[in-house]
């Protein structure tokens, strides 16, 4: 995932390529949430809706889905969802 100053709000390519080491085993869950999170919570930036629909996406992306440990969204689900952000940017 990119690194930029803090000054400077994710682009929608950073969002995407955060998706992308997620999904890739490059970036752990817990990563991904707390990078998300970060970002939604500054009430300061301006997001297109796309943006702020993949972040709402990555920020919980480590919930689980019970006692077991497994991830309330699995591996399919990640890859389902950066096929509908890649399908979203370009309409």
């Amino acid at each position: 995932m990119p690194r930029r100053p803090h000054a400077h709000q994710p682009t929608p390519d950073d969002i995407e390529a955060c998706f992308v080491a997620l999904v890739e085993g490059r970036l752990t869950r817990d990563e991904a949430d707390r990078w998300a999170a970060r970002w939604m919570a500054d009430d300061g930036l301006d997001w297109d809706d796309v943006s702020w629909w993949a972040l709402g996406l990555l920020h919980g992306i480590d919930l689980p889905a019970d006692e077991s440990g497994a991830s309330l969204h699995d591996d399919e689900q990640l890859r389902t969802w950066l096929a509908e952000l890649r399908s979203r940017r370009v309409t």
